[in-house]
């Protein structure tokens, strides 16, 4: 056999995030190299070429591995690689490539670490679920108490239209079972979400620890943008 060439990609040879698929899922199987391409060999055995370059994340799922000429080479590439739950509704893990452009990241802490802009953000954010409302002049905690009434109306409003059972949101970490089978759902719904908002976070170079509305908590920025799609992607069906 003879030996391998493989040609290291430069910037320039790349996809911009534009036109690159923004993730793939797999589970159970592995990645592995061939002449230079990485391919996908499920557990079945049937064996699936990646275009590696023009994906921005890939999801590995239970029962995957990877090697480690695989990794070097979705590395160069320039590709994510996310270790998740089944269907993406945990995220475990990320592995980057040191060598990726930190300009995203630096002009995210740049926002977050000054009061104005930060705020300017965040008041945006609130713009996006208050369209009619002045929000211009109100602080944090003014515009937390308005997503908070806006969330227990709509959780009552939706109880009301699909005739639900409902006595709050209820979820303790590490007690999922003892939540009644409403709750449960949004939980699973919630983690998918945020598994999905974080492998692409890190996609595109940001940080998932560095919010504007949410702080103190694992993935503040994460749950600063779930808050945008809850009402339409999680609870609305």
């Amino acid at each position: 056999m003879g030996e391998r060439i493989i040609l290291k990609a430069t910037l320039a040879d790349l996809p911009k995030i534009r036109d690159r698929y923004p993730f793939i899922y797999l589970e159970h199987g592995r990645i592995e190299v061939d002449d230079s391409s990485i391919k996908w060999i499920s557990a079945s055995g049937e064996v699936i070429r990646l275009p590696a370059a023009t994906i921005m994340t890939l999801l590995l799922g239970p029962g995957t591995s990877v090697t480690h000429e695989a990794v070097k080479v979705l590395a160069t590439l320039n590709t994510t690689v996310c270790w998740v739950g089944e269907d993406s509704l945990m995220f475990y893990a990320v592995g980057q490539t040191p060598t990726s452009d930190t300009r995203n990241l630096r002009k995210q802490l740049a926002l977050a670490a000054d009061p104005e802009k930060s705020l300017r953000i965040a008041r945006s954010m609130f713009l996006y679920r208050f369209p009619e409302t002045g929000v211009k002049h109100k602080n944090l905690q003014e515009l937390m108490v308005m997503e908070g009434g806006r969330v227990r109306s709509l959780y009552e409003s939706l109880a009301e239209k699909y005739l639900v059972a409902w006595r709050g949101r209820s979820y303790k970490p590490g007690s999922f079972e003892l939540s009644d089978m409403t709750n449960q759902l949004i939980t699973g719904c919630n983690a998918a979400l945020y598994a999905l908002i974080s492998s692409i976070l890190y996609a595109l170079g940001l940080s998932p620890k560095v919010g504007f509305v949410h702080s103190g908590s694992p993935l503040p920025f994460v749950y600063d943008i779930a808050d945008l799609y809850k009402a339409e992607l999680v609870l609305s069906v």
